[in-house]
């Protein structure tokens, strides 16, 4: 496409109050999800005091991260419905992207160290 092509390239407003409306249904549904699957993690919790704290700290870390990585796609969603022309919405996916490789490494680097704890923790013998 060329420059000036990218330039004229504009989202119809019917398109954008669509994608608006959609936006907000998902973000509602997932806020709902959230508040479920958090009461189910209490619930497990609370019938389970046998349940060993490794095993928490990696359901609470892997919650964390969906609800972060649902929070990011979500808002890139946003942004991508307020996005002017073409080239501002190839910016915007560019630093999603990066943003999300990013924090995936991290996110998997942090849940195989907490494995490995949870790992010596369980193999270590009570006293």
């Amino acid at each position: 496409m060329s420059e000036p092509a990218r330039e004229r390239f504009e989202i119809p407003q019917d398109m954008r109050s669509m994608a608006e409306t959609s936006f907000k249904q998902a973000r509602d549904a997932f806020e709902k999800f959230l508040s479920g699957a958090e009461a189910a993690a209490g619930s497990i919790e609370e019938r389970g005091e046998s349940m060993r704290a490794g095993a928490r700290d990696l359901n609470a870390r892997a919650l964390g991260f969906a609800e972060r990585n649902v929070e990011a796609s979500l808002d890139y969603a946003e942004s991508l419905i307020h996005a002017k022309d073409l080239s501002e919405i190839m910016r915007l996916h560019g630093e999603y992207v990066q943003a999300q490789m990013k924090a995936l490494a991290e996110q998997a680097s942090e849940m195989g160290q907490a494995v490995s704890r949870a790992a010596i923790d369980a193999t270590k013998p009570k006293h």
